[in-house]
Parts: C-alpha cells; structure tokens; sequence
C-alpha cells in the first residue's frame, strides 16, 4: 500500500491506460479523482465529467479534487491524443486538438496544482509524454511535437518545484495496447489484432506494452520510492527504439 491515505487526479480515466492506472492506484491505497469527458466506465471515487479543451474546466480539476477528498497530492496528466501522417495532410482543427489536449491541458493543469502541493507540502506530478517525443519518428509531426512539449516542460518543471517537495516526471511509452492504438489501425483499413501481431515482433521484450505495463510505472513514479527523481523523462519501449 505504497500510496495509502494519498489522493491524485488522472485525467483521460476512462482510456485504456487511465483505467488501468485508476485501479493501481486504488490498490496502492490511494482515493483517485477520475477525469474525463465521459468518466462513468472508472472505478474512480470522484468522477468530473468535462472537455478538457476549456480552460475553465481544466484549471478548475486540481481545486475540485482537492475539495473532495481533502487534499491533493498526485496529478498524472494521461489524457492524450494523436493525428497521424505528414505535415502537408495536417489541418487546422488537427493542431488545435492535439495542442489543447497533449500541451495546453497538462500546462494549465500543472499551473493550477503547484500551489496546492507547495501549501499542503509537496507532491507528485507525472506527465506522459512519449518516446516519440523525445526521439521524434516519421509521419507524425503533431504527436511528437506536443509530446517534446510536455517533455521539455517535465524537465523545467522538476527543476523549478522540487525545492518545493513537489517531484515532476514523466513516462516515455513506445506502443501500447489501447482502444486509441486499435482505433487508428482500423482508421487506416487494418485489422487491429494482425497489426498489434505485427508490432509485436518488432519489439525486442517480444511484445507492445499493455495499459498496465505503464500504469505500474507512473506508481513508481508517484511513489517515495522515486523521492529522488526529479525531472526525469522514463522512456519503457520494451527495448525497441523509434523508427
């Protein structure tokens, strides 16, 4: 129970990789405020139901988690997007979603929950960023441009804040096995589970990750036994690289 009597905020709960962090969480002994636009599939103990395209609603969350559970001590800003191919194929409103979920929501997230953790006397945030992010790949300039973004702001932040008590993080995934991952091989005509095979191969471990290969990893993370990791950008690939 590595987390008992802590209370933390996951934004995109309902996902594949926050279902799986909310129960982790929960069985470390942690309360979990749930965030999403529809939160009602999380085992969550709170859930706020909202887009994290308002601003109002994002800078909103850490005050509210507070409120309902007396304290807030973890924010894990999982929430995400991705709009793959080349740069020329890219639209306006495909900028503007990835940068308002990917960078702008974790931005005002973190500005709005800094305060409270400094009050109370410290905390955990871990931000998921991406391999990708910091070794950028090909036909996917929005992704790795938003998840650089949240990398380099993991960085400044965990150097700003932990004269603070307040430890910020992030984890670097490569390929997880998630709706969002299975919904875009069908965009592109494919059969998810032949896709997922193929993957699989390419990946020195011999498999992707599952949700709760990374889930564990932000535990870790927002534990005390990452109490002297700070600013640290986790990349778990299973050994595979970006290409």
């Amino acid at each position: 129970m590595r987390l008992e009597g802590r209370n933390a905020l996951v934004t995109g709960a309902a996902g594949g990789i926050g279902q799986a962090l909310v129960a982790r969480l929960q069985a470390e002994g942690a309360k979990v405020v749930a965030a999403d636009l529809d939160p009602s599939a999380s085992t969550a103990d709170v859930k706020l139901a909202g887009d994290l395209r308002d601003p109002a609603y994002c800078e909103a969350l850490p005050k509210q988690a507070e409120d309902a559970l007396g304290q807030l001590d973890i924010l894990v800003n999982n929430a995400g997007v991705m709009r793959r191919g080349a740069i020329t194929e890219a639209t306006d409103e495909d900028f503007a979603l990835t940068m308002a979920i990917n960078v702008e929501a974790p931005f005002r997230l973190c500005r709005a929950a800094i305060p409270l953790m400094a009050e109370s006397g410290g905390g955990a945030i871990v931000n998921l960023s991406s391999c990708w992010g910091v070794h950028p790949g090909p036909a996917h300039p929005l992704y790795v441009m938003s998840k650089a973004a949240v990398a380099s702001l993991t960085q400044c932040l965990g150097r700003d804040h932990a004269h603070q008590g307040i430890r910020v993080n992030a984890v670097c995934p490569n390929e997880v096995d998630t709706p969002m991952l299975r919904t875009g091989f069908t965009l592109r005509g494919l059969n998810p589970d032949t896709a997922i095979d193929d993957l699989n191969r390419t990946v020195p471990i011999g498999r992707i990750a599952q949700p709760e290969d990374i889930a564990d990893v932000i535990v870790y993370l927002a534990s005390d036994e990452a109490r002297y990791i700070c600013g640290a950008l986790l990349e778990v690939n299973g050994g595979k690289p970006v290409g």
